[in-house]
C-alpha cells in the first residue's frame, strides 16, 4: 500500500470556511453559524446543491452546541487493493478533509474529493448512547430530475420497486413519499447527483423523504420486541423511542453525495473509499464466480437426454452440475425446495440424497450453494456454519430480511462474521442496498436489493437501464441476468418454468458486462444454455472480478456502453432502453498490436423477434473506431483478446 499524508492548513482557509477538492473541480462552501452547520456545493462554479440544518440528537443533547468550528485542512492521496474488486483492482483515494468541533467533545468530518462531497458525525461520549435523530435538509439547484426507488412509510421493503422520475415539485405531490438509498439526480449539462451512504455499522440504514422543496432523512426505529412471521418473516410488535443504542466512541454512518457526469457515475468508488478495510487477515479463500440457478427455470431441464423426473431432485441438481462443469460455471444454486423443510437446515428432501451430490458436485469441479430463509438461519446460527463447513459447502444464499433497522443491520454482520470463521461466502437476497459490510467482510459477495429477472414480467429493459446509475454504483447487485427466451415487453408472454427475459438477446448477454456483483447467476435453464452455445460460451467467459473499467458512452437511464478489463482481455458491454442507439466505439484504450475482437450485435430484426443475433469476429487495433448498433430494449456485447 502507498500512502502519503500532507497537511495544508492555512489560515485564510479556516477563516473563508471554503475547501475545495484536489482537483479544484469541487468547491465547498461552510455555513457554521451559531448551533446551525450546512454547507453549499458548487461544481464548475455552479450550484449543484445545498445542505443546512446538519444535526444529530443523541441522549438529551442536540449537536452542533453553539458555534462550530472548523480546524484544519489536511490532503491525503493514498491506495489499496479491495478483496473483490468490481471496478479497479487498485483504488485511490484523493481528497480534502476538515474536522469540525460541534460541541460535548464531537465533531464532523468533512471530506471533498474530486467527485464529490462526504460527512459523518464522531461521538465521543462514554458508554452507550441513544441516538434519536441524525438529519439534514437537502436542496438541489433548479432544474434537477429525481430518479427515486419508492419506500412505504413503514419501512419494510425488498428494494425491489420500479424507478421513478420525476421534478421536485411532482415528487411532492406523489403518493409515495419516501425513497430507498441510492437516489440520482439529474441535472443540466449532464449533471449527475447520486445520494448513498458507507460504513453503517450497528445503525438503521436511511431513508429519503420530500418535505417541501427539500430532501430529508428518515430511519425505522430500533426494534424492542419482535415475533416470527411464518417460515422467513417477523412481526415487530414494539418499537424504541430512537433510531439506535450505540457506543457513544465511535463514528457514525458517512452521508456521501456523488457529483460528476454520467460516465462518472459509472467509474466512481465511493462507497469503496468510504468503507471500512477488511478485517479478514486471510482472504485467499474467498472466490467470486458465477452460479447456475434452478428457481428462474422452475428447475425443469427439457433436453433429449432428460430421462429422469425434473425438480429439486438428485437427478435434475446432477444435470445443472454437468452443465456448470462443460463451461466453467463455479457453483450451481440449490433455492427453495432442497430442503425438507424450510425450517430446517440440516436435512434436504427425499429426493435430492444431498450427501451423494455433494460427492458428484466435487468430483466435477463444482460447488453447491444452499438457500436459506434468514429466519432459519437466525436460529440455528450456532451450528449453521460449523454444519455447512464440514459438508463442503461453500456459499450460501439468505432470503427476505426486508427490513432495515438498526437489529437487522446488526443481524447481516453477525452473519458474515460467523460465516467468516468457517469460509463460508454469503449472498444476501431481499435485501437493502449495499453500504460497507462488504469491504469490512468480503466473503458477504454479493445483495440482491434490485428489480432483477426474477420479476419476469415486471423486468422492464427502461429500469435496468437505470441499474449502472443508482443500485448497481453503489455495490454489488445479484440482478440474475442470462435468459435465453428474449421478448420485446409489446410481445411478453412468459412464466416458469419457460421463463422469459424482457430485452433483446444481446441487452441478457451484455448485462453480464455491465452489471457489478461477486455472483453472476446463469439463471435460465440448461438446456436452453446447450440449445445456445455460442451465446452460453461468452457469458460464462465473463469475470466477476475486474481489474480496470471505463465507461465508453453513458447518460443517465438511457444507455450506457462500458469496456472492463481483466489481465490482457477487455470486455464490452452496451444496454439502451426504448430507444434504439447508434455509437462509434474508439478502442484506444488498447494495447499495442493486433487484436481479435468477438461481438454479439442486435440482428436487424431484434426490434420485432428479440432472440435476433449476429455474432461477429473481426482483427481490432486501438487506432480502431467500432460501429454499434443497438436496437430497442437492445444490447451489444464483446470480447478483445
Amino acid at each position: 500500500m502507498m500512502m502519503l499524508t500532507l497537511a495544508v492548513t492555512s489560515a485564510q482557509a479556516a477563516k473563508s470556511k471554503v475547501l475545495t477538492s484536489p482537483n479544484g473541480k469541487i468547491v465547498v462552501e461552510l455555513q457554521t453559524d451559531k448551533g446551525q452547520l450546512g454547507y453549499t456545493v458548487k461544481c464548475d462554479n455552479k450550484v449543484a446543491y445545498t445542505i443546512d440544518g446538519i444535526s444529530l440528537k443523541v441522549d438529551q443533547l442536540t449537536l452542533p452546541v453553539g458555534t462550530p468550528k472548523a480546524g484544519k485542512t489536511v490532503h491525503v492521496v493514498k491506495s489499496f487493493k479491495p478483496a473483490v474488486p468490481l471496478k479497479f483492482s487498485t483504488i485511490t483515494e484523493d481528497y480534502n478533509e476538515t474536522t469540525i468541533a460541534v460541541g460535548a467533545g464531537s465533531s464532523v468530518l468533512l471530506r471533498v474529493m474530486n467527485n464529490g462531497v462526504a460527512y459523518r458525525f464522531v461521538l465521543n461520549k462514554k458508554g452507550n448512547v441513544e441516538v434519536f435523530d441524525d438529519v439534514f435538509r437537502l436542496t438541489p439547484a433548479e432544474g434537477f430530475t429525481i430518479h427515486r426507488q419508492t419506500a412505504p412509510d413503514h419501512f419494510n421493503t425488498s428494494y425491489e420497486e420500479a424507478y421513478r422520475s420525476s421534478s421536485m415539485e411532482e415528487w411532492a405531490g406523489s403518493d409515495r413519499k419516501m425513497s430507498t438509498l441510492p437516489l440520482l439526480m439529474s441535472g443540466a449539462d449532464d449533471v449527475q447527483l447520486l445520494i448513498g451512504e458507507s460504513d453503517v455499522d450497528d445503525y438503521p440504514h436511511q431513508f429519503l423523504h420530500i418535505d417541501g422543496g427539500a430532501i430529508v432523512p428518515r430511519y425505522p426505529k430500533a426494534p424492542v420486541k419482535w415475533e416470527p412471521r411464518g417460515d422467513r418473516g417477523e412481526q415487530i410488535t414494539e418499537e424504541a423511542p430512537f433510531i439506535a443504542k450505540t457506543n457513544g466512541q465511535r463514528a457514525l454512518p458517512w452521508r456521501w453525495i456523488a457529483v460528476t457526469d454520467s460516465k462518472g457515475i459509472i467509474e466512481q468508488t465511493l462507497p469503496v473509499q468510504l468503507a471500512r478495510r477488511s478485517v479478514l487477515k486471510d482472504e485467499s479463500w474467498i472466490k467470486p464466480g458465477q452460479f447456475s440457478w434452478e428457481w428462474w427455470n422452475g428447475a425443469a431441464p427439457f433436453g433429449p437426454d432428460v430421462d429422469f423426473k425434473a425438480g429439486c431432485n438428485y437427478e435434475t441438481y446432477c444435470y445443472f452440475a454437468d452443465f456448470a462443469a462443460k463451461f466453467g460455471v463455479d457453483y450451481i444454486l440449490l433455492d427453495e425446495g432442497w430442503a425438507k423443510s424450510t425450517r430446517d437446515p440440516f436435512h434436504g428432501n427425499d429426493g435430492l440424497r444431498l450427501p451423494e451430490l455433494i460427492q458428484y458436485c466435487n468430483a466435477k469441479g463444482v460447488k453447491i450453494v444452499l438457500w436459506l430463509p434468514w429466519l432459519t438461519v437466525e436460529q440455528n446460527l450456532d451450528q449453521l456454519f460449523k454444519t455447512y463447513a464440514e459438508w463442503g459447502i461453500p456459499a450460501v444464499k439468505i432470503d427476505f430480511m426486508d427490513h432495515a433497522d438498526q437489529w437487522m443491520t446488526n443481524f447481516y454482520k453477525r452473519v458474515v462474521q460467523e460465516a467468516a470463521k468457517y469460509k463460508i461466502l454469503v449472498d444476501f437476497h431481499g435485501a437493502f442496498t449495499p453500504s460497507g459490510l462488504e469491504y469490512e467482510y468480503p466473503n458477504l459477495i454479493s445483495y440482491e436489493g434490485v428489480l432483477g429477472l426474477e420479476q419476469m414480467g415486471g423486468c422492464l429493459p427502461k429500469n435496468t437501464v437505470f441499474l449502472p446509475f443508482i443500485r448497481n454504483a453503489v455495490g454489488a447487485a445479484d440482478f440474475t441476468p442470462g435468459g435465453m427466451n428474449n421478448m420485446q415487453p409489446q410481445q411478453y408472454s412468459a412464466r416458469r418454468p419457460n421463463s422469459g427475459a424482457q430485452g433483446t438477446r444481446a441487452f441478457q448477454m451484455a448485462l453480464y458486462v455491465v452489471l457489478e456483483s461477486g455472483v453472476q447467476m446463469l439463471a435460465d435453464n440448461p438446456t436452453r444454455y446447450y440449445q445456445n452455445e455460442d451465446c452460453t460460451r461468452y457469458i460464462a467467459s465473463v469475470p466477476t472480478t475486474w481489474d480496470e473499467t471505463r465507461a465508453l458512452e453513458a447518460k443517465a437511464g438511457e444507455y450506457v456502453v462500458v469496456a472492463k478489463r481483466k489481465g490482457s482481455k477487455w470486455f464490452i458491454g452496451g444496454i439502451t432502453g426504448e430507444s434504439p442507439r447508434d455509437f462509434q466505439l474508439k478502442l484506444d484504450f488498447l494495447g499495442d498490436g493486433s487484436h481479435r475482437m468477438t461481438a454479439f450485435k442486435d440482428g436487424v430484426n431484434a426490434d420485432y423477434q428479440a432472440m435476433h443475433y449476429n455474432k461477429v469476429e473481426q482483427e481490432v487495433n486501438s487506432t480502431s473506431v467500432i460501429n454499434v448498433h443497438m436496437a430497442k430494449n437492445g444490447g451489444w456485447a464483446a470480447v478483445i483478446e
